[in-house]
């Protein structure tokens, strides 16, 4: 199956974050989960389990980048990745971190959703310089921007303009960089 035949099964009532995923049906009884060894090969899935287990508890920063490097995650130049973080096991290769970004403990890269019918991909692209708090998850098709920060424990599921701050389940941008109230610290986004 094509990228664009994948793309033809998407429902037009998805969420935004959709467009950019790949779709791909899953046939039979049970969920697209029992599909995963025709998704991916086995041998790749537990390749990349080995060494993301070792990443994860490695405390050498120039080890884990070259560790994650090995099954396809496109590390950038000074990134930090915090203990227990965890790119994508089936995915890796579609993960994009640029220069000096920070990823924070227990933070989750997702490349990956597996649903009741059907399994979706996307890129997962952490620009140059940004933040992402102990505990977050990052889901697939999205794209934290250059210098953004995104709080702990907030669930991403759309992209986080570069220079802002994104927080919450789902998370949502609640101040920009630059914005400064009359006491000098940074404001809260208004959306009205």
């Amino acid at each position: 199956m094509t990228r664009d035949d994948a793309n033809a099964t998407r429902d037009d009532t998805d969420p935004p974050r959709s467009d950019g995923l790949d779709h791909f049906p899953t046939r039979g009884p049970r969920n697209s989960l029992w599909s995963w060894p025709d998704a991916k090969s086995p041998l790749a899935v537990v390749r990349n389990y080995v060494v993301i287990v070792l990443a994860r508890i490695c405390p050498s920063l120039r080890l884990k980048n070259w560790l994650l490097r090995r099954i396809g995650v496109a590390v950038g130049a000074g990134v930090s990745w915090g203990l227990e973080s965890t790119p994508d096991v089936f995915w890796p290769e579609r993960i994009t971190v640029g220069n000096d970004a920070i990823i924070g403990y227990d933070a989750t890269l997702l490349c990956h959703e597996f649903l009741q019918d059907e399994y979706r991909l996307g890129d997962v692209v952490v620009e140059d310089r940004a933040m992402i708090g102990a505990g977050a998850v990052v889901l697939p098709g999205v794209t934290i921007g250059e210098g953004a920060r995104v709080a702990a424990n907030s669930l991403v599921a759309e992209d986080v303009p570069p220079g802002t701050t994104a927080a919450g389940v789902p998370a949502e941008v609640v101040s920009r960089a630059g914005a400064v109230d009359e006491e000098g610290g940074e404001t809260d986004v208004d959306d009205d």
